[in-house]
């Protein structure tokens, strides 16, 4: 895989999304300060691993349909995390393996992981850029973006549980903006957003307590903020619905309060 060198500090000592996700799903990726953050959310919010779970299985439904349906061949996936079973170009390659992938994260650690274990098939090709997602420009102009897709070409821009640690709406809603005002007619925007719409106040204000707490950037967004995200796109079938609902292909499911993630997936005219 290609990328570039990190410009982030190695932080051990604060709690990172990424490593936190990484220790939901069952990984050993993560440090003492991420489990620490992770139990403390998890006592607030028992679903929690549910809600991680059900998002990886929203990923390769998507991904599923962006290939095999809908014909897309490169995808750029924001916010990846920490690689685990069926990543995007995984899913994407064993049904077109001339796929094309670059990844973004802003964790040093998510980036060693990348350059290791991330590797394309021989017909294809992923790359890495160490940037943050409130710096759409910094993705769109690096070179591991510019050798890697060709952006005259359709592209699928991929979020999945990212958006919500956006918390500012003037950065948030720009942000996605300029990411789809560069990519050309036939593209497609993939979201899974965290939302309190399911949960009593009482928990909303937990979970944003121990946020707060960790000194984690966090904002959940209702079902009406999530769809301004899709503005001037055509939703593909069946819009923006609980992340266990859309497309269900019979595998495991959870209840809306237990995954409390809306998904859905837009496509640019």
């Amino acid at each position: 895989m290609d990328g570039q060198a990190s410009t982030h500090v190695f932080d051990t000592g604060t709690a990172h999304v990424a490593r936190v996700y990484d220790y939901w799903l069952g990984g050993k990726d993560n440090f003492e300060a991420d489990r620490r953050y992770g139990d403390d959310l998890e006592r607030r919010v028992p679903s929690i691993r549910i809600t991680a779970r059900m998002n990886r299985l929203f990923l390769g439904r998507a991904v599923r349909y962006l290939t095999a349906e809908a014909g897309v061949r490169q995808f750029l996936d924001i916010g990846t995390g920490l690689p685990t079973a069926d990543n995007t170009h995984q899913v994407a390659q064993s049904i077109a393996p001339e796929s094309r992938v670059v990844y973004t994260d802003n964790d040093p650690m998510v980036l060693a992981h990348a350059r290791a274990l991330l590797t394309s098939s021989a017909d294809g090709k992923t790359a890495y850029i160490d940037a943050d997602l409130r710096n759409p420009g910094d993705i769109l102009n690096a070179k591991e973006l510019t050798e890697t897709l060709d952006l005259t070409q359709p592209v699928a821009i991929m979020l999945l549980a990212v958006l919500h640690l956006v918390s500012d709406d003037e950065v948030a809603y720009p942000t996605i903006e300029t990411l789809l005002n560069t990519m050309p007619s036939g593209s497609y925007l993939v979201i899974s957003h965290a939302t309190g719409d399911f949960w009593s106040q009482d928990r909303v204000d937990a979970a944003n307590a121990t946020n707060k707490a960790h000194n984690v950037d966090f904002r959940f967004r209702s079902h009406a903020e999530v769809s301004r995200f899709f503005t001037g796109l055509d939703l593909v079938e069946p819009g923006i619905v609980p992340v266990t609902q859309w497309r269900a292909d019979g595998g495991p499911t959870a209840e809306p309060e237990d995954s409390n993630l809306w998904a859905g997936v837009g496509r640019k005219p």
